[in-house]
C-alpha cells in the first residue's frame, strides 16, 4: 500500500508511543499563543508607546525624499514579538509571515513587511543616546499604573549576569580595549566586530563576559520598575541609588548580601526605607545564628526577585548579540517591557482585582 494514501490521523497510530492527542495539543498551544498577543494587544497602547517613542527618537528629515517609512507603531510592535520569541532581525523578518504575528503588527495584507535591515535602522535609531530603549519601558511602566498594578509590597532589588559574544584578545590587547585604545595590530574591521564595552567577572568561581541588569521589581506583583545596565564588572552595590523606586507603597527594600555596604543603609535610611539588605558574616565570626535567621527571613521574600530574572531568561534576555553598550542596553530595556507586558496579561487573567501575592 503506498504511504500517500495513509491518513494523518492513521500515520500518527501506527507510531509506537504516539500521543493519539498531539494534533489537538498543538492546536491548544497555538491558541494560547494567540490568545496572549490578543490580551497583550488589547491591554497595552501602542500608538501611545510609538508617541514617546517619536518624542525622544524623532525621525530623520525626509524632505529630500526617498521611500515612505513605515509607522512607529508597527516597529514597536515588530520589536515586542521579537523580545517575546527571542527573534534574530532575520529570523524576525521569516516568522511575521505568520497570521497572527501579522495582524499583531497590523500587516494583515500589506504587499511589503519590513525585512531584518529595516528593524536594524530602527533600533539603531532608537539607541542613539539610550532614549528609545527607555522611552519604550517607561511608557510600558506607566500603562501598568494606569491599569491599577502600581508598585506595592516592598522593593526587592537584585542583579544578573548577561552574557555577550567573547572577544579574542590576549592580555595587552584586553588591557588596550578597556583603556578605549586601539589594539596594536588590529584594523578598524576587527575594531569594529568587537564589543569594547562589555567586562570580565566572576561568580562562584566561574568567569564570565558580558553586562550586568540591575534591577528593582516590587514584592507584589514582580513586575520590573526600574532598570540599569552595567559593564558585568561593576559591583553591585554600587547601582542601588540609581534603582530606587519612590513610588512603592512599601516601606520596605529587600536585597541580598552584595548591597550589603554602610552606604547604603545610610541611602535607605535617609529616603524612609526599612533595611531588608542582608548581612555578610564578620571575618571569624561562628555564632551565626541571629545572622543566618535575619537573612532566611529577608531570602524567603527576595526570592519573587529570582522569579523575574527567570521570566527573563524565558524570553532569551540572559545574553545579547550586539557589540555596544548602547545596542544591548536597548536589546536589554525591551525585554524588560516585553515581560512586564506578559506578566500585566497574566495578572489581569487570574488577579484581576490585584490580591494574588
Amino acid at each position: 500500500m503506498s504511504t500517500s494514501r495513509i491518513k494523518p490521523s492513521s500515520f500518527w497510530r501506527s507510531q509506537p508511543g504516539a500521543d493519539l492527542f498531539v494534533q489537538d495539543q498543538r492546536q491548544a498551544k497555538l491558541g494560547g499563543f494567540i490568545a496572549n498577543l490578543a490580551a497583550m494587544d488589547e491591554l497595552i497602547d501602542f500608538a501611545a508607546i510609538a508617541a514617546r517613542v517619536d518624542t525622544a527618537c524623532p525621525r530623520a528629515d525626509r524632505s529630500k525624499g526617498g521611500r515612505p517609512p513605515y509607522p512607529t507603531e508597527v516597529m514597536v510592535r515588530l520589536l515586542f514579538i521579537q523580545s517575546l520569541y527571542n527573534l534574530s532581525d532575520e529570523d524576525c523578518e521569516y516568522q511575521v509571515d505568520r497570521m497572527s504575528f501579522q495582524h499583531f503588527c497590523r500587516l494583515d495584507g500589506a504587499l511589503h513587511i519590513p525585512d531584518a535591515r529595516t528593524l536594524w535602522s530602527f533600533k539603531q535609531r532608537l539607541a542613539q543616546g539610550g532614549l528609545g530603549g527607555r522611552a519604550i519601558f517607561e511608557a510600558v511602566s506607566l500603562q501598568l499604573q494606569q491599569h491599577g498594578y502600581i508598585p506595592r509590597g516592598g522593593q526587592i532589588v537584585d542583579a544578573s549576569i548577561v552574557q555577550a559574544p567573547v572577544t579574542q584578545a590576549n592580555k595587552d590587547e584586553r588591557e588596550a580595549l578597556n583603556e578605549g585604545r586601539r589594539p596594536e595590530g588590529w584594523n578598524a574591521k576587527r575594531l569594529q566586530h568587537t564589543d569594547r564595552d562589555a567586562r570580565w567577572t566572576k561568580k562562584h568561581g566561574k568567569s564570565f563576559y558580558g553586562y550586568k541588569v540591575h534591577a528593582n521589581a516590587d514584592a507584589r506583583y514582580k513586575l520590573i520598575r526600574r532598570v540599569k545596565v552595567t559593564p558585568a564588572n561593576v559591583d553591585d552595590g554600587q547601582t542601588l541609588k540609581e534603582v530606587l523606586d519612590r513610588a512603592n507603597t512599601g516601606a520596605r527594600l529587600l536585597a541580598d548580601r552584595g548591597y550589603d555596604a554602610q552606604t547604603n543603609r545610610q541611602l535607605l535610611q535617609a529616603h524612609g526605607l526599612r533595611d531588608g539588605i542582608a548581612r555578610r558574616a564578620k571575618p571569624g565570626q561562628e555564632r551565626r545564628v541571629r545572622l543566618d535567621a535575619r537573612n532566611k527571613a529577608i531570602n524567603r521574600v527576595r526570592a519573587r526577585g529570582e522569579h523575574v530574572f527567570a521570566g527573563l531568561e524565558q524570553l532569551g534576555g540572559k545574553c545579547v548579540r550586539a557589540m555596544t553598550l548602547a545596542r544591548n542596553e536597548l536589546a536589554i530595556l525591551l525585554k524588560c517591557a516585553a515581560y512586564n507586558a506578559k506578566r500585566l496579561v497574566w495578572l489581569v487573567r487570574h488577579d484581576p482585582c490585584g490580591c494574588a501575592r
